[in-house]
C-alpha cells in the first residue's frame, strides 16, 4: 500500500505528550509503524565520550507513532490524505483542500 506520510513531510501531533507540535519527517519506518519527526518526542540520551564525539546528555528525537500524526495542508490545518489517479499517475491530496501533495 502506498505510504500516505513520507520523509519531509510537514505534519502536526496529534495525542501525546507533544500534542500540537509541528515539525518535519526526517525518517519513516513503515515495518514498525513510526516515524521521526525533528523537535517532536525528544529524549535525553547519556553517551560515553570518544575520540569523535564529546559525550554527555545528547538530545535525540524518537520515533513517534504514525497513527498520531496528520499532515499540514497550505492553510496550515491538519488534514487527512487521500489518494487519487490523475493521468497514468497516483496522488496524494489533502482531504481538506483537495490540493495534490
Amino acid at each position: 500500500m502506498a505510504a500516505k506520510l513520507k520523509k519531509g513531510d510537514k505534519v502536526v501531533v496529534l495525542a501525546g505528550k507533544d500534542k500540537g507540535k509541528q515539525g518535519e519527517i526526517t525518517a519513516v519506518m513503515p515495518k514498525d509503524n513510526k516515524a521521526i519527526v525533528d523537535g517532536v518526542n525528544i529524549a535525553i540520551r547519556h553517551t560515553r565520550q570518544s575520540q569523535t564525539s564529546q559525550g554527555g546528555r545528547v538530545a535525540k528525537a524518537m520515533p513517534i507513532d504514525l497513527s498520531n500524526l496528520a499532515l499540514l495542508d497550505k492553510n496550515g490545518k491538519a488534514t487527512r490524505v487521500g489518494f487519487r489517479v490523475e493521468g497514468d499517475q497516483k496522488v496524494r491530496f489533502a482531504k481538506t483542500t483537495g490540493d495534490v501533495i
